[in-house]
């Protein structure tokens, strides 16, 4: 078994800060991961299979080292890395990251970009960046058109709730968003926001 897949045999929230600096490859953009939150399963309130498998969730079950890929207010794609063994719902959602190599492209995918530090700074647009859509589901991380490189060296680490998350999974109770301290490339903490609903 390789260190990649070892590694990835863990949950996420023991994974989620080793991939801190890791190179994640898509469709000819690297980018090194700065910002990355930790998803567990019937423990983890703010888990999308904190209610079990669901035919949207199904990825996050499988076999590790693939990409559980869904929409986020049906407008945003996002990724996460899959982890545990199958049958135990984990992932890491790939938060932010700083664009590598192939910034070129990066920059033709990522028009509304003003600056390269933002090019992949946030989760939409860091598959954007990557060139990962939603048919990437279940993709596997296995060379092509994805492969994951974990950092030669542990990158430091600052810890904190997730961004945007509501009820409890979004408190201090839950500290699984981890991020490289005072890289610009990391996306500004934003709690969540209650929606208001209009009278019918």
């Amino acid at each position: 078994m390789s260190l990649l897949a070892e590694l990835l045999s863990h949950p996420a929230d023991e994974v989620a800060p080793l991939l801190l600096g890791a190179r994640l490859t898509g469709r000819g953009v690297a980018v090194r991961l700065t910002e990355v939150e930790a998803y567990l399963g019937a423990t983890d309130p703010g888990s999308h299979a904190f209610r079990g498998i669901t035919p949207r969730t199904r990825t996050m079950f499988g076999e590790p080292g693939h990409l559980y890929v869904y929409f986020s207010y049906g407008m945003h794609v996002c990724a996460n890395i899959v982890c545990s063994p199958p049958g135990t719902a984990s992932a890491v959602l790939l938060r932010a990251g700083e664009v590598v190599d192939g910034i070129e492209r990066a920059r033709e995918r990522r028009l509304a970009s003003r600056q390269d530090v933002d090019l992949a700074r946030g989760p939409a647009r860091l598959t954007r960046a990557l060139g990962i859509v939603l048919g990437d589901d279940a993709a596997a991380l296995g060379g092509d058109p994805f492969a994951l490189e974990l950092p030669g060296r542990p990158a430091p680490v600052a810890v904190g709730p997730r961004v945007g998350v509501s009820g409890a999974g979004g408190t201090d109770a839950f500290p699984l968003r981890f991020w490289i301290p005072g890289d610009p490339t990391v996306s500004a903490y934003r709690a969540a926001t209650r929606r208001s609903v209009r009278p019918r």
